[in-house]
């Protein structure tokens, strides 16, 4: 057989690792999750920017979460559709290294972003501290800086980004058995995922701890107080959820990691990689969501961007003052009743928008107004009684 034949063989059956209606199937999932990733992370911001009474240092961090996702969904997701629509990876070895660089960047801001929501819970419930801006801003500052010094270390030659073994995206060489390598690896998982991952248990722990001891405080139950600490532990529920979430997405990654750098080479098959690889790339759709559903202010301040010309006339509406209604004066009773043959007056009681007027006449069924009185008071009384 030819060598040249072999090779082309060789790289084509490299290409193809999965059949055709998987590929399909693959770029719908992920340009899916692209899809509902912009535009749930695009309305969070949107949110955050138009309405000041969300702009809160907490809400600050949560858009610092959907900031990074949006830039997973805009960045990181786009070549791996490509890839997937074009049966492989088909880019260059430098749009390899920022697809890996990209990823891992942004997804290391999102945990770490998600430690320090926990932390800021944390200060807040057990230790009655409430954080301003200006910690919310270094929070952030500081976790770009450590996500930047972790991600650009490969860059720099302590391991490396390269293709994944589905070939249909980028990351760190985690099969690689090089010491150095290896233990680049450990440490990344240490610090980049063990680490937050302790510091929310830790958090969470001592937050449900101390709602649940203070509920039980009888001199507590003030109305106020009640108040305050289901808001909180709803707050903290929320947070919960939204971490529950991104590390059920996200685990299932760093297992399967684990196996290739720390396992036999044979143990992760592709199917097996692609699967929790999709699965954490679809935690930036979701955080949104949870946003809405449990946060009151961000789902009245949807509604209300949703419905923004409802709103608007129904604001106009409630403040412009009502006019005055110009009714004209009616009848509604009539008396005609005799008395010992002779006739009795007859009253009519009517009413205005202002006040009620009662009209006496003698003249039969006469047409009277208000504006009549001056020029007919021999035969017509009149009395206008305004009401309290």
């Amino acid at each position: 057989m030819n060598p040249a034949n072999e090779t082309v063989a060789e790289r084509a059956a490299e290409h193809d690792v999965f059949a055709l209606g998987t590929y399909k199937l693959l770029a719908f999932a992920i340009g899916t999750i692209g899809v509902f990733g912009f535009c749930n992370n695009v309305v969070v911001i949107i949110l955050y920017c138009k309405f000041k009474r969300l702009r809160t240092p907490t809400n600050l961090l949560l858009v610092n979460i959907s900031l990074s996702d949006l830039l997973v969904s805009v960045i990181g997701i786009n070549f791996t559709f490509a890839s997937c629509v074009n049966g492989g990876w088909t880019w260059s070895r430098a749009t390899c290294i920022w697809d890996g660089f990209s990823n891992s960047l942004f997804g290391i801001v999102s945990i770490m972003t998600l430690a320090a929501l926990s932390y800021e819970r944390y200060i807040r419930v057990v230790h009655a501290q409430v954080v301003d801006f200006p910690w919310a801003w270094r929070a952030i500052g500081h976790i770009w800086l450590y996500s930047l010094a972790w991600t650009g270390a490969p860059l720099l030659g302590w391991n490396r980004y390269t293709l994944e073994i589905h070939r249909l995206g980028c990351s760190l060489d985690w099969a690689s058995k090089d010491p150095n390598d290896a233990s680049f690896i450990l440490l990344f998982l240490l610090a980049c995922f063990f680490v937050p991952v302790g510091i929310m248990i830790y958090c969470y722990g001592n937050i449900l701890y101390t709602v649940q001891m203070l509920c039980s405080i009888q001199d507590l139950q003030t109305v106020h107080i009640i108040k305050i600490l289901r808001y909180e532990k709803k707050l903290s529920v929320m947070f919960l959820l939204m971490i529950s979430c991104f590390l059920l997405c996200w685990t299932p990654y760093a297992v399967v990691s684990m196996l290739e750098a720390f396992g036999r080479k044979n143990m992760v098959s592709p199917t097996v990689a692609i699967i929790p690889s999709f699965f954490a790339k679809s935690s930036t759709a979701y955080n949104p969501l949870i946003y809405v559903f449990m946060s009151r202010k961000f789902r009245r301040c949807l509604l209300q961007l949703l419905c923004s010309r409802l709103s608007w006339l129904q604001c106009s509406l409630k403040e412009r003052p009502l006019a005055p209604v110009q009714c004209p004066i009616r009848p509604i009773v009539v008396s005609r009743a005799t008395c010992g043959g002779r006739n009795r007056p007859k009253k009519r009681v009517t009413f205005s928008s202002s006040s009620i007027v009662f009209i006496i006449t003698s003249n039969d069924f006469h047409h009277m107004d208000v504006t009549s009185k001056a020029r007919e008071s021999s035969e017509v009384n009149v009395f206008q009684v305004r009401p309290l």
